[in-house]
């Protein structure tokens, strides 16, 4: 593969505790020990980011994402502490933005404005739902008051932009029901909701234990409202869960995600992606999962579990199952630059796509249509299928135009 330039660059920092374990999550958390490590974690979180510095000397950095977990369980002080190292490290714009996850019942005023006065500039607060009964199906330790309540903290601290994590599909929930939920959420003054279905993941308490959920109609009409819901209060969709009050509200670090930028993941568990000019590759890492052993690994270079590169058919069958979640699609020739793979190589699934009326091409870009978005597995199977048999040998042989216009 071949690269003229680096793609964006953001940074993705992971505090690992929360007060319990949710029984549909499947990302790397862990219930809190009785006293977290923080003065601990923040430093190994500080020496595992300035051992990345080599590979990323010179690049700017375009957004920051204290991700979890529940990061909200660290005190002010020690995510001021731990800002402090990235902008001596990185030296990020002033304006930069940077994002915090936090929950409803981890949360009071004077922890919003130190969160705001450390520099953290947006929040996304994982509210799920407003429903009591709901939140008690979903192992939630707040109820409805406490998640109303925390937006309107937030806001009073003088966080301007802020993101509601809000699930629909839940455990009973009726179309009524999932309605009341995003009308409450759009009702608090918001600019960014993702708004997701819950699925059940493997490894986790429901998918050994399956809550019963609604059918798929039932889910099909909570969509269609919930799209209109959004469209009367001004909202638009930019990612398959996300929508946004404007453009100034998109969360730029998971844009840069579904672009197929690069981004370096510091913590335990972290995924990090980097692109290499000079070895023509792009790389995953993935660093120690859990807690004890990333701290006593994170000064060294064991702190990485896997360090992977991607092939050609890696590359652009990520890229696709990323950018094509975003209803702007992508610019044909950042997949070229991005992946290092001419995008003709994937001429024959495009252009069945587009005869199926799942993508559309114009001024340069693929977007995908209304119903690619609602097909978006199906999308991207076709794309799995093709790159499937890519070799050194086979490469070369798909060589095949593809119109961009």
């Amino acid at each position: 593969m071949e690269f003229h330039s680096n793609p964006p660059l953001t940074l993705y920092l992971h505090l690992p505790w929360c007060v319990k374990k949710c029984p549909y999550c499947d990302f790397n958390s862990h219930t809190a020990p009785g006293q977290i490590p923080v003065d601990a974690y923040v430093d190994a979180l500080a020496a595992d980011l300035e051992q990345e510095l080599p590979e990323i000397w010179g690049r700017p950095l375009e957004a920051i994402f204290i991700g979890g977990g529940t990061p909200s369980l660290f005190p002010p002080e020690a995510i001021d502490r731990l800002l402090a190292r990235v902008r001596m490290y990185l030296n990020p714009a002033p304006d930069i933005e940077i994002t915090l996850e936090a929950n409803p019942g981890t949360m009071e005023t004077d922890r919003f404005r130190g969160f705001r006065e450390a520099g953290v500039n947006r929040l996304s607060l994982g509210i799920q739902s407003f429903d009591d009964a709901a939140l008690a199906a979903l192992g939630r330790i707040h109820d409805g008051a406490a998640a109303h309540a925390a937006a309107e903290t937030a806001l009073a601290a003088g966080f301007e932009r802020i993101n509601l994590d809000l699930m629909y599909a839940l455990p009973g929930q009726t179309l009524a029901g999932a309605m009341q939920d995003l009308d409450t959420a759009l009702g608090l003054g918001v600019g960014h909701v993702s708004w997701y279905q819950l699925t059940l993941e493997p490894n986790t308490v429901f998918w050994s234990r399956p809550p019963q959920l609604p059918d798929e109609d039932a889910v099909a009409d909570i969509e269609d409202a919930g799209h209109a819901r959004f469209a009367a209060a001004g909202f638009s969709r930019y990612e398959i869960s996300a929508w946004a009050r404007g453009h100034d509200r998109r969360c730029e670090h998971n844009l840069n995600y579904w672009q197929f930028g690069d981004y370096l993941g510091i913590g335990a568990g972290a995924h990090g992606k980097r692109t290499v000019p000079a070895r023509g590759t792009i790389e995953r890492t993935h660093k120690v999962r859990a807690p004890q052993a990333y701290l006593e690994r994170a000064h060294g270079p064991n702190r990485v579990a896997q360090t992977r590169r991607l092939t050609a058919a890696d590359a652009a069958l990520e890229f696709m199952l990323n950018a094509l979640r975003l209803p702007d699609g992508f610019a044909a020739a950042d997949f070229d630059a991005r992946t290092g793979v001419p995008l003709r190589w994937l001429g024959r699934p495009l252009a069945r796509a587009e005869e199926d009326g799942l993508i559309e091409r114009a001024a340069g870009r693929i977007r995908p249509t209304a119903r690619g978005l609602s097909f978006h597995n199906d999308l991207v199977a076709r794309i799995a299928a093709e790159t499937e048999g890519w070799g050194a040998g086979r490469e070369a042989a798909l060589d095949l135009p593809i119109v961009t216009e």
